[in-house]
This record gives structure tokens, sequence and C-alpha cells, in this order.
């Protein structure tokens, strides 16, 4: 995958920054997308995002398409496959979950993903965790749990499953297919890569919409659900997608995996910065725990990798 434009260079080659705006924006994407479920139904939702996101892509993904055009015929069974896992399946469940479950389970959920990426990186790459990424996955876990109690086991204890879970949780499990196949990812460039995932995911929702709509489903257009449209569209559709499909590149599926307990610690101080809910020391203390965790994981050494070369 050769680097953006000479400005981001440097960037395109750190992981460990990219990462965290991946799940900042997919945070985002979880507000927004629960604040907009009685008015968007979510294949229409879905279907909206990714038309919107690869009409954006398209204009500087054509040359590339173009010039990749016989890696995409040779590999379009794998390409295929990830187009519906990570785009298709994943996030039209995800806003189907979200009409049907509490912000709290969704948060609880998510810390499910690094097990289910290291079960899928195994059953289809052979990858084994290691023992550093099994204590920060344990560490950043335990982050996880004192962010969404708030400190209090007794929420914990009172934790219920709803059918949005078992269709959030079937999400996950479907995006670590996604999550595990990167790592065979074909040698396309990243835009052609992108472009071929968000189209073809796009186009294998259509019937889906079709038959949403037949039952009678409408998007509300408001001026707020366009803003929040315009957001979904470019910030964890374009721009997070890029981030993790480039961090996978970088370090592996499995050290990736506990960069999901960010979406919580995120998810949390936005509803901070935009909601005005209180700060707690159990807050502190859980991003402190995320924070080792994926330390822990990331402490297995690395082979050096190239640096990035220019188009």
């Amino acid at each position: 995958m050769s680097a953006p434009v000479a400005p981001f260079r440097w960037l395109w080659g750190q992981a460990y920054l990219l990462l965290p705006f991946t799940f900042l924006f997919w945070a985002g994407n979880a507000i927004v997308g629960r604040a907009v479920a009685d008015s968007f139904p979510p294949a229409a939702l879905a279907q909206l995002r990714w038309i919107g996101a690869g009409l954006i892509v398209l204009p500087f993904a054509w040359r590339y398409l173009r010039a990749d055009a016989a890696l995409i015929r040779k590999h379009w069974v794998v390409l295929l496959v990830m187009s519906f896992t990570g785009i298709t399946v994943f996030n039209t469940l995800q806003y189907a979950a979200l009409e049907h479950t509490t912000a709290l389970n969704v948060l609880l959920l998510q810390a499910t993903m690094p097990l289910l990426i290291a079960a899928g990186s195994f059953v289809i790459n052979r990858d084994r965790l290691t023992g550093g990424q099994i204590a920060g996955i344990a560490v950043s876990i335990a982050g996880v749990l004192a962010i969404v109690s708030g400190g209090d086991l007794n929420v914990l204890l009172h934790f219920r499953l709803n059918p949005g879970d078992a269709i959030f949780v079937f999400a996950l499990a479907v995006y670590s297919i996604y999550s595990a196949l990167l790592k065979r990812r074909p040698g396309l460039h990243w835009l052609s890569f992108l472009a071929v995932t968000i189209w073809w995911g796009a186009i294998l929702l259509l019937p889906v919409t079709i038959w949403e709509f037949a039952q009678g489903a409408r998007p509300e257009m408001t001026a707020g659900n366009g803003l929040a449209l315009v957001y979904v569209m470019i910030f964890p559709s374009v721009i997070a997608y890029l981030c993790f499909n480039r961090g996978v590149e970088l370090i592996g599926p499995n050290r990736v995996g506990p960069f999901f307990h960010l979406v919580p610690l995120f998810g949390t101080l936005l509803a901070v910065a935009l909601l005005g809910e209180a700060f707690t020391l159990a807050h502190a203390a859980g991003a402190a725990l995320i924070a080792c965790g994926i330390g822990l994981a990331s402490l297995k050494s690395r082979k050096p990798l190239p640096a990035p070369q220019p188009d």
C-alpha cells in the first residue's frame, strides 16, 4: 500500500497514531447512529453512507482502479468477501442494533472484538495470540468495564442482553472476518482497495435497501439529519477505514484488536464534551487501563518495516 501525498507520508507509517483516529470516528458513528435511529431505517442509512463515501473516494481512486484492473479481476473473490463483511453486513447490522439496544450494552459488547479478531485470525491465518496480547486484552477489558459501569459493580451485575445485543455481537463477528482477511489483502493501491470495497459493499446492500423501502420505511431528511449523514460519509467511512486498513497492514490484526477498546473511551469523552456528562475517577481509571492494555499487546518485537514510498 503506497503512501499518500508527501505531508502525510510520515504519518502513513505510524500505526499507533493512525488507529486512534479510526476508533474516535467510529465512536462518533455509534453516537450519531443512535441519535438518528428513529429517523433513518438501518439499511437506508448504511446505503446513503456508503454511496456518499464512494462518491468522495472515486475521483481520487479512478486512475489507480484502471491500473489495478487486472489485480481486481484476479482477486475478485477475496475482495467481494471483504466488501460484504466489512461494508455491507457490519455497518447495516450495527445501525439495526442501535434501534433495539442501549448504549451501555453496545459499549460492553465492544469489548469482545479483540477476542473475535483473534479467533478469526487463527481460523483464517493461523495466527496465535502472544502472552502480551492476551494480557493486553484482559487489562483493556477491565478498563472498558470501569468506564461503562462508572465503578459501580451493580451496573455489571444487572447487565441484561436483548435482541439488539445479539444483532450487534453477530455484526462484530462478521467484522472480525474482514479484519483477519486484511492480512491477505491483494496488493492494490490503497485508494483502489477502498473504492472497490466501498462500491461493491454498497451494491451488495441494494437488495436489502429495496426490501426495506418496499416495507414502507423512509428516511426523514432534516438539517440535523443531513449533517449526521455528512459525518458518517466522511469520518467513520473514508478516513476511519483508511486508517484502520493501514494500521492492520502495519502491525497485524491481533495487535489492532485491543484498540477497539478505545471506542467506549472515546464514546465517553464525546458524551462528556457534547452532552455535558460528568467525567469521573472511574473514567480516568478506565482510560489508563485501556492505554496499558494496548501497550502490553504491542510489546512483542516487530520486524522493521520499509519506509513508505511515494506513488
